[in-house]
């Protein structure tokens, strides 16, 4: 760690506060034990500052004057919003990523943790995909705008560090569940969307649908688990490249699967209907956990079977 870190506690901002990513890590600075003496935690909403305009960047950090920033703000929506609106969400995050990381770095900021996603993986690639080939070719057409921006911030982060000798890097979570999730059926993530269906189509007696085939294949990661591993990273992880944060590739399962996990948690005992007429999206993105195990050998990830049912 550098000395500035030692010399004094750290004032943490993290934006994008109130989503999922951002109350799991307030849940484990306030009950976890995450904060350490002196330190000032600030979880920053879209209420108080919107981050898309610069002054209102510059103002809430010279509000708060943070040492440390994580970034987890941004626009964000289901796979069928992104296909609908990509310029949007590419010109939104752009801005976004830009204002907090310029503005960070104005301001001395000592170290920027920005939260980056799988889907900014190359569609077309070999796997498991690890932290070095995400610039191998182009994302997912389904999100094109949203996954370019993302892939940016570790454009920016290369930059600022070459040119200012800034440490500022990137975590890449596979896909993140758990409580504090957006629900909404059209544009929540897929677990937690799945989860407000198999509850509606319970209590209405109805045939529970699902969007797509059920076979695309993913590694879910619980919100506490990635929230655990944003503080190591923010404390203990010096590379400016980023890193996966996931369960292992062995981890990863169907769609279909997660389905009859939650619709067995949920003592859902009605149809389920895959619509096939609606797109899957990618089909798979396994991602390789070797880079962070590497560093965490014994780190434990709560199985999904045990965290869909948790609400902390």
């Amino acid at each position: 760690m550098d000395s500035q870190t030692k010399a004094e506690p750290m004032r943490v901002l993290v934006t994008g506060g109130s989503g999922l990513v951002g109350k799991a890590i307030e849940h484990v600075v306030k009950q976890e034990g995450g904060c350490l003496e002196g330190e000032q935690w600030t979880f920053l909403s879209s209420k108080e500052a919107n981050l898309v305009d610069l002054q209102q960047t510059r103002a809430v950090f010279e509000k708060y004057r943070p040492t440390h920033v994580i970034h987890l703000a941004a626009k964000v929506g289901g796979l069928y919003l992104h296909m609908k609106e990509n310029l949007h969400f590419l010109r939104d995050n752009l801005r976004i990523n830009d204002n907090v990381l310029q503005t960070s770095h104005e301001r001395g900021v000592t170290k920027v943790v920005s939260c980056l996603s799988s889907c900014i993986f190359p569609d077309k690639t070999t796997y498991p995909i690890d932290e070095s080939m995400i610039h191998n070719g182009p994302p997912h057409d389904s999100n094109f705008g949203y996954s370019h921006a993302k892939r940016m911030i570790d454009i920016q982060n290369r930059g600022y560090f070459a040119q200012h000798g800034r440490h500022y890097t990137a975590v890449i979570p596979t896909n993140v569940y758990g409580p504090y999730d957006n629900f909404n059926f059209e544009n929540g993530h897929v677990l937690s969307a799945l989860m407000h269906k198999t509850y509606a189509a319970k209590k209405e007696g109805t045939p529970l649908q699902v969007w797509g085939s059920g076979t695309p294949r993913r590694q879910f990661i619980y919100s506490l688990d990635v929230a655990r591993l944003f503080l190591w990273v923010l404390r203990e992880y010096d590379e400016i490249d980023p890193i996966i944060l996931s369960v292992g590739e062995e981890e990863e399962l169907p769609i279909k699967d997660a389905v009859e996990m939650i619709a067995d948690a949920l003592d859902f005992k009605g149809q389920i209907v895959f619509d096939t007429s609606k797109s899957d999206g990618q089909m798979k993105k396994t991602a390789s956990n070797a880079k962070l195990r590497r560093y965490l050998p014994d780190f434990t990830f709560t199985p999904l079977s045990e965290g869909q049912r948790s609400k902390y």
